[in-house]
C-alpha cells in the first residue's frame, strides 16, 4: 500500500509499504478515507524528536472497516469509523477511569499509545491506504453510513476533542470569559468548544492573520500579540480583571513577542498573568520530556522557567495532559450529526495522498493559508 513515510528532517515521501494485517482477534483493518496532518506531526517532520526514518505518519484517521478479527463483536466490514489518536486497551486501571490517553497496556514502559508517533508504541500511522486498529471494539467510533460530514468527523480523531479537553482542564463554565493562547487548529477548536459550553467572551491570541480572521469569524475576540502585550489587551477587554479561565494551545514551541526565537515558557507565564485570581488554566498544548531543539539547556531537558510563585499567589489551578479522546468523541459526534457543531471550518485543504510532501512543507511554513490539511488516500 502507499503511505507517507518519514525520510529525515523536513522530508517525507509517499512510498509503498507492507499492508497491515490482523495480528490479534480483537484487531480490524480500516480502508482509510481521510487522514489529517497534525501540528504534532511537524515535531517529527522537523527532526525535533527521536523518530527514525521509515516511520509512517498519521494519528488522525477515519475510514471503512475492511477486515475484522474473529474476536471483534461490535464491528462489521463496511462500517464507517473514526479512531481516537490514543490507542487504548479499554480495561487497564487508567482506561477504566476514563484516562484513555494514558493507557497502561498498549505501550509497556510508557503511559499511552498512538498511531504513527515516535515513542508511542508499535502502531503504524494512517496517512496510508489502510491502517490496523487494535482493541477495535473499544477504539473504533461508528459514524453514519455514507460520506456526509467527512471533514467534520475526521476532526473527532484529535483536535476537536483536544480543544474541548482544554476547556475541561480549565473547568470552563457558562458565562465565563476564556483566553485561548494559540490560534492554530487546536486553539481554534478550544475557542469553538468554549462557545459550545456557553462562554460569554473568548479571546484568541496569535499573530497569524488567517488564524485571527478565523477566530473572529466564529465570534471570538482576536488578540494580535505582535501589536501589543496580549495580557494588557485581554485586561482592557475585561475591565482590568483578566479572563476567568485560560487555555494554552501552543505548547513548548511558543515564541516571544516581537522575536522569531522560541521562549517555551512564555505562553504559560502570559496565561498566569492573563487569568484573574482563583481562575484556572487548561494546558492541552504539547510539552515534551526532552526537546533537542530547545533554545537553552533547561528546555532541552524539558524544564522551564514558569512563574510558579505568581501562580500560587493568585490561587490559580492548572490541568495538563494529552486528551482522553474517548471521553468526548461520542458526544461531539452526536453534536455534528444533529448540526450543533461544524468544526470543519478549520480545514483549509483536502488533498490526495500524493500531495503529502508538498502539504507538509507548506503547513510547516504556514504559507498559502495552510492551517489544517486532510489527506484522502483513495481519492
Amino acid at each position: 500500500m502507499r503511505a507517507v513515510v518519514y525520510k529525515g528532517p523536513f522530508e517525507v515521501a509517499v512510498e509503498q509499504v507492507e499492508d497491515p494485517r490482523i495480528q490479534h482477534p480483537n484487531d480490524v483493518t480500516v480502508r482509510v478515507t481521510s487522514s489529517a496532518i497534525c501540528g504534532s506531526d511537524l515535531h517529527m517532520y522537523e527532526g525535533r524528536t527521536a523518530a527514525e526514518p521509515g516511520i509512517v505518519f498519521g494519528h488522525e484517521n477515519l475510514g471503512v472497516v475492511e477486515e475484522t478479527g474473529e474476536g471483534v463483536t461490535t464491528l462489521s466490514r463496511g462500517d464507517r469509523v473514526v479512531m481516537p489518536f490514543n490507542v487504548a486497551c479499554g480495561f487497564c486501571k487508567n482506561c477504566s477511569a476514563g484516562f484513555t490517553g494514558f493507557c497502561l497496556t498498549v505501550n509497556p514502559g510508557f503511559a499511552g499509545g498512538a498511531y504513527g508517533y515516535v515513542a508511542m508504541g508499535p502502531y503504524v500511522g494512517g496517512q496510508a491506504e489502510y491502517v490496523r486498529v487494535p482493541y477495535a471494539d473499544f477504539n473504533c467510533l461508528k459514524l453514519p453510513e455514507g460520506t456526509d460530514n467527512e471533514s467534520d468527523f475526521i476532526l473527532l480523531a484529535d483536535i476537536f476533542p483536544t480543544g474541548y479537553h482544554g476547556n475541561e482542564l480549565a473547568d470552563v463554565r457558562p458565562g465565563e470569559s476564556v483566553a485561548v493562547y494559540g490560534g492554530g487548529p487546536v486553539g481554534l477548536m478550544a475557542a469553538y468548544s468554549a462557545m459550545l459550553r456557553g462562554a460569554s467572551k473568548v479571546f484568541v491570541v496569535d499573530r497569524v492573520t488567517e488564524r485571527l480572521q478565523k477566530a473572529e469569524e466564529i465570534g471570538a475576540v482576536p488578540i494580535d500579540f505582535s501589536k501589543g502585550n496580549p495580557v494588557e489587551q485581554i485586561k482592557e477587554h475585561t475591565g482590568g480583571e483578566g479572563a476567568d479561565k485560560g487555555i494554552d494551545a501552543v505548547g513548548y514551541q511558543a515564541q516571544a513577542r516581537g522575536e522569531d526565537r522560541e521562549e517555551p515558557a512564555t505562553v504559560l507565564n502570559s496565561l498566569v498573568d492573563s487569568v484573574r485570581p482563583t481562575g484556572a488554566l487548561g494546558v492541552p498544548g504539547l510539552y515534551v520530556p526532552r526537546d533537542p531543539g530547545g533554545p537553552d539547556e533547561n528546555s532541552k531537558q524539558g524544564m522551564l522557567m514558569v512563574s510558579i510563585g505568581r501562580l500560587f499567589e493568585k490561587g490559580l489551578r492548572m490541568g495538563t495532559g494529552q486528551c482522553n479522546v474517548k471521553r468526548y468523541n461520542r458526544q461531539l459526534r452526536d453534536m455534528i450529526i444533529e448540526g450543533r457543531a461544524r468544526p470543519s471550518f478549520v480545514v483549509s485543504h483536502e488533498l490526495p495522498l500524493e500531495e503529502a510532501p508538498s502539504a507538509y512543507e507548506k503547513f510547516d511554513k504556514r504559507i498559502e493559508g495552510y492551517t489544517k490539511v486532510v489527506l484522502h488516500p483513495h481519492a
